[in-house]
């Protein structure tokens, strides 16, 4: 279909906790920490009364523990997530079979040749917004833009149960106004290397010419900060329908430091893939590590 792509990133609003939250009333509206608090556990995900006192999910529990140790601290129940997660799809997958999931609590949908059925972008994202609400009772944050940057990004700036929509031309406007830490790959080792460069904004980045960054910041870096910062994300909507690999990664607000708490998240992605491998009745031949560290190196 010609013209600009409609694009929305749909994710679910502090999924696991959220579903606690539903199923046990008397959790509702309390500071819910869904993981364990010991040496050996992480932070699956927390409610939003719970981060308000700075918890996160991927932190070890003891520091959980220690930001808030009246939180409520509550098992993992990964098939029950699986299984609401599998309704969300289904009401997804009714606007298109465009969709491409990223977790159980989010995915991309390409609704541009959904268009002509179901309405705009914003209207569709009302739609979904009210029928995984309906079908659920829980409550997703859209965000619908030309590029799955920018819808990503757009989701998570009013949550909870939020809606964002970027109209198409107005990518670079949108993102000028916003830090540096929403740009897709810079943590913070990668932030401080902006700012000691004199970067404050994303607009900062979209003042610089493609070959300027390119010099500064070397050719990876320099062309993944032009692409960005600049809302031409190419990238299509990549449904998932055979699948070849099944992973888990996570994002870190600060760096893991210690081994312990890297080997704790390493075990808990473990789990987090063999549950998926599990439920669809898979086994794995080959195991693949990916780190991702300063300044934007990957490893495998």
């Amino acid at each position: 279909m010609a013209g600009p792509r409609t694009i929305l990133h749909a994710d679910m609003d502090a999924f696991y906790a959220a579903i606690e939250q539903r199923d046990r009333p008397e959790l509702r509206g309390r500071p819910v920490i869904v993981g364990g608090a010991g040496p050996r556990q992480v932070v699956s995900t927390a409610s939003y009364e719970a981060r308000r006192f700075g918890v996160r999910s991927a932190m070890p529990g003891v520091r959980a523990r220690w930001l808030f140790p009246d939180g409520v601290f509550v098992g993992p129940r990964m098939e029950v997530y699986a299984a609401v997660s599998a309704e969300v799809q289904e009401v997804f997958e009714r606007f298109t079979d465009e969709v491409e999931p990223l977790s159980l609590d989010e995915a991309f949908l390409d609704v541009t040749g959904s268009r002509a059925l179901f309405g705009d972008g914003e209207t569709i994202a009302r739609r979904v917004k009210r029928e995984v609400r309906e079908r659920t009772g829980l409550t997703v944050s859209v965000g619908v833009a030309t590029s799955k940057y920018v819808a990503k990004v757009a989701s998570d700036l009013d949550k909870p149960d939020g809606l964002v929509v970027v109209a198409p031309g107005d990518e670079r406007a949108f993102l000028s106004r916003l830090p540096l830490s929403r740009l897709w790959g810079v943590g913070p080792s990668t932030q401080a290397v902006l700012e000691r460069a004199g970067f404050a904004t994303i607009g900062d980045v979209q003042a610089r010419a493609r070959d300027q960054l390119v010099r500064a910041f070397g050719e990876h870096l320099g062309e993944h900060l032009y692409v960005l910062a600049n809302g031409l994300d190419a990238r299509r909507v990549e449904p998932d329908r055979e699948a070849k690999s099944i992973g888990h990664e996570l994002t870190f607000a600060e760096d893991l430091r210690e081994p312990d708490d890297v080997r704790d998240v390493l075990l808990q992605l473990a789990e987090m893939v063999g549950r998926r491998l599990r439920r669809v009745g898979q086994r794995a031949s080959v195991v693949r590590l990916k780190l991702r560290q300063a300044p934007f190196e990957t490893l495998t």
